[in-house]
């Protein structure tokens, strides 16, 4: 299948499995998803770090199934594997918490399913190997204020009713916001401007411009695409008015100038922050750049672990614009990847990227962490509008615009 028409990794359903080692994990995703995707064994520790399989599990379509080690793991590595699989909490849509009938419930179920309910992750308790003993699902559910579904992955029985459960926890708000369509009316235009960015593969767009065309599309309006140098010439073609221009940031400046200020304007990294995160702190972290003094640390964090070109943008242009900002000499560190650091405490300012790779509850989570720690926290788009002096225009697309603003916190 050509990689462009798969769902990217960021939009799909996050369904994670817990419990002990050996409890039958595995075993599960393989009967839920009818393939043999996860390696079955009864050695112990058989899953180590976590594992990620993208699939279609109909009728919820694109998730992304997470097998994680069991947190009794006793091997030498067993501290940094349950930290693994605790790291993958703050990703979990759905959470299954497996039990095994011949061991019953252990204090590791408890401490997982304590988590999860601190969470506020929605969750599924299975009874795993009913065929392998007689049992009274009141024993088990005693332990837990949810109903447990008894099920043997080995005989494929009780599978059709945790399918049940997954449609039933299903998120219900994940279209709550889209990337643009909930401000365009079918008919409408939308104009993107799309450089060509080095970074992105030859031949295709990257993600957050692909996803935009997407939502446009879906919303009956009308998309169309040119290059910064190009944007002058496509308004003045145009028998009718764009309702908005979105841009690469990267280009704002010459956009802005080039946008009649009677079309609204924005970028696709703002988008992303609306649709992916919390615009509201995210522009409050912008206001924290005024604050920012010699010797101070910034963290530039990104969720993806591509190439560096020699002009990145987190490596080499944003600690660039922030120090012209702030005439201060700071001091940058940058984190790639999945795991978000657990020294935040250390930095005066966070720089995220837009978080296309990451799904929204694990972005949530990222800007929560920040917050409580009183971290200000702000991401590439929004930050780049700041420093350009267009932040207030590239946020009047959005009704609460003024919100952000007037804020005192």
């Amino acid at each position: 299948m050509n990689e462009l028409n798969l769902t990217p990794k960021g939009d799909r359903i996050h369904i994670a499995l817990f419990g002990k080692t050996n409890v039958g994990k595995s075993s599960v995703i393989n009967a839920l998803t009818s393939q043999d995707i996860a390696l079955v064994s009864n050695v112990k520790g058989t899953t180590t770090d976590p594992v990620y399989k993208a699939m279609e599990l109909l009728p919820l379509g694109p998730v992304m199934i997470i097998d994680t080690a069991g947190l009794d793991d006793t091997s030498n590595l067993g501290n940094l594997r349950r930290e693994k699989t605790f790291e993958v909490l703050d990703k979990t849509d759905i959470a299954i918490l497996v039990l095994d009938v011949e061991s019953g419930v252990t204090d590791y179920d408890k401490t997982i399913y304590s988590l999860l309910s601190e969470k506020k992750i929605p969750l599924i308790c299975i009874l795993n190997k009913i065929d392998k003993k007689d049992f009274k699902i009141e024993d088990y559910a005693s332990q837990f204020k949810i109903p447990i579904v008894p099920v043997s992955a080995l005989k494929n029985t009780g599978i059709d009713n945790l399918k049940d459960e997954l449609i039933r926890l299903a998120p219900e708000n994940e279209d709550k916001f889209k990337i643009v369509g909930d401000l365009l009316s079918p008919g409408d235009i939308a104009i993107l401007v799309t450089p060509i960015d080095k970074a992105a593969p030859k031949g295709r767009l990257i993600l957050p411009q692909q996803q935009t065309i997407r939502d446009i599309l879906e919303s009956d309006a009308i998309a169309i695409v040119t290059k910064e140098f190009e944007l002058r010439e496509t308004l003045e073609s145009l028998n009718k008015k764009p309702k908005i221009v979105i841009t690469d940031s990267q280009v704002f400046l010459k956009v802005a100038a080039d946008t009649p200020k009677d079309i609204l304007m924005t970028s696709f990294s703002i988008l992303m922050a609306r649709h992916k995160g919390d615009l509201i702190e995210l522009a409050r972290g912008a206001k924290a750049i005024e604050n920012l003094k010699d010797g101070d640390k910034v963290l530039i964090a990104e969720a993806c672990t591509h190439h560096r070109q020699s002009d990145d943008i987190g490596k080499v242009k944003i600690p660039r614009w922030l120090r012209q900002k702030t005439g201060k000499k700071l001091e940058f560190d940058f984190s790639s990847g999945f795991s978000f650091p657990s020294n935040i405490e250390d930095y005066a300012l966070i720089v995220h990227c837009a978080g296309c790779m990451l799904n929204r509850r694990s972005m949530l989570h990222r800007i929560d962490v920040s917050v409580k720690r009183e971290v200000p926290i702000v991401n590439y788009g929004v930050l780049i509008a700041y420093v350009q002096g267009i932040l207030p225009r590239a946020l009047k697309p959005f009704p609460y615009a003024d919100m952000i603003f007037n804020s005192n916190k």
